[in-house]
């Protein structure tokens, strides 16, 4: 049974850590998409949308909300957005304002004053731009949704399901008591000496509330400061033992007929329940396995380990509107391998990949700050978008990039220098609302990198054809880097 409780405290606790990664998820979207696109009226109807629809898929969810610095409602998925409502005594809004703390928040259950219910809240902080606090975004989880999952599981008349905090709140429990929501229970003996020193165990132990002797398993969550403790009553586990030894009173006979019953029955429930959150278990990694695989795809190329085509345009959107805010340089290079389709005829395609590898590699170790991005844009055709960079800061990374590649020596009879090289093209601009649009730069860089193909390849070249205030070329810099 100590099996089956831990089996049971580990789905329990897989389900809890599943439910809050949702609306974790959803909060870093919904931060990112404030401080992105800021809290007009247009971006809030846009918000409000999308908040609505996202409750919708989530049932777990109750709610989702944006307060600003001062605790004011910003928007929400509510039908209509209640007039004079402030959250800044509520214990989120206080920890978010004081704490500099890029981690979600798990705040001490609440009833909700939307809707008065029993909630879970999950947090994340909004900054402006300079860091400074700018508010709260907010999603609220039914305890309801944890109460109706954990009455699928059968824990007899005096078994026990608690979900708590690490610091020894409990939030809810089944059964549920008067008391249940908020309650601490940091110095009861289950939580001091087991759940507070060790990330899991099984022990048997009399509950500090009811008295009752049970065998307890706990877990803590994976990714957030939770755990989970489930308990099934000793009595009830060995009913059926202290059935058959006073049975045995009535002869032996009686005894091993009914022993045997009994025995069969309780195997069979006992693998049946086994089976059942074995499943459960395999499912979940199953799911989790996918879920990592998935995320990994659509952000990375799988051949470079750079950052794919679809990374790189969400990169671009993002800086380029930063640039516009914030007035600052932004440069792109764009990379391409010279005579690659040759190389590929001599010396096989695997050799091709191994190559891409290689130049890749050199290109990660140039990128030296986190907002760089370098991805691979398409073929042998890479980039590097550098946030905050002028031209001449552009060309000299380039530059170095393509020196480190013709010094790596990698063999190609197909080009003139005998090795392999790469041309590059760079554009960098400081953009205006309006003028100037992401592509822009892509054609600039592109059509720089087409000018360092014609000039004879293995070089570095700026865009010379763009002109005005905006564009963030130096004076009296050569065009071209041999």
């Amino acid at each position: 049974m100590g099996i089956s409780t831990s089996n049971m405290t580990r789905a329990i606790a897989q389900h809890a850590d599943d439910t809050i990664k949702a609306a974790d998820t959803t909060l870093v979207g919904l931060v990112e998409r404030v401080q992105t696109d800021g809290t007009g009226p247009e971006a809030l109807r846009r918000m409000h949308e999308l908040l609505v629809r996202r409750v919708i898929e989530l049932p777990q969810l109750q709610g989702l909300f944006v307060y600003d610095e001062k605790g004011n409602w910003l928007v929400n998925a509510l039908p209509a957005m209640p007039s004079n409502v402030n959250n800044s005594d509520r214990d989120y809004f206080i920890y978010h304002s004081t704490h500099v703390d890029p981690e979600p928040y798990i705040g001490l259950p609440i009833r909700s004053r939307s809707t008065g219910a029993w909630i879970i809240t999950v947090s994340r902080r909004i900054e402006h731009a300079d860091g400074s606090f700018a508010g709260v975004a907010l999603a609220t989880i039914n305890m309801d949704y944890f109460n109706k999952f954990y009455k699928n599981f059968d824990i007899g008349q005096h078994g026990v399901i608690v979900l708590g905090l690490n610091n020894g709140i409990m939030l809810t429990r089944r059964p549920l008591l008067a008391d249940t929501n908020g309650k601490n229970i940091a110095n009861i003996p289950l939580f001091r000496d087991n759940v507070a020193k060790k990330a899991s165990g099984t022990i048997v132990i009399v509950s500090a509330l009811d008295s009752v002797r049970r065998l307890n398993s706990f877990r803590h969550l994976e990714h957030y400061p939770l755990f989970v403790a489930t308990a099934l009553s000793e009595d009830e586990i060995l009913a059926d033992w202290l059935t058959d030894t006073y049975l045995h009173s009535t002869g032996v006979g009686i005894l091993l007929i009914v022993l045997s019953m009994l025995g069969f029955h309780l195997v069979g429930q006992i693998k049946q329940r086994l089976n059942a959150e074995a499943e459960l278990v395999r499912a979940r990694d199953a799911l989790e396995t996918l879920n990592q695989t998935l995320e990994r795809l659509a952000l990375q190329d799988g051949l470079t380990g750079l950052a794919n085509r679809r990374h790189f345009d969400l990169a671009l959107d993002k800086e380029f509107s930063r640039a516009v805010r914030e007035a600052s340089s932004l440069a792109l290079i764009m990379i391409d391998v010279d005579c690659f389709k040759q190389y590929n005829d001599i010396y096989g395609h695997a050799a091709g990949d191994e190559c891409l590898r290689k130049i890749s590699q050199v290109i990660k170790t140039n990128q030296n700050r986190p907002g760089d991005v370098a991805a691979r844009y398409g073929g042998e055709e890479l980039g590097v978008l550098l946030p905050g960079t002028d031209v001449r800061g552009a060309m000299t990374i380039a530059e170095k990039i393509r020196l480190e590649i013709h010094n790596l020596g990698i063999e190609h009879t197909g080009n003139s220098a005998g090795v392999v090289t790469v041309s590059a093209g760079v554009d960098a601009f400081i953009p205006i609302q309006n003028l100037d649009n992401p592509l822009e730069l892509v054609l600039a860089a592109d059509k720089a990198l087409y000018a360092a193909k014609s000039s004879g390849r293995d070089r570095v070249c700026e865009n010379q054809s763009a002109t005005g205030p905006h564009r963030s070329a130096p004076e009296q810099e050569p065009s071209t880097i041999l």
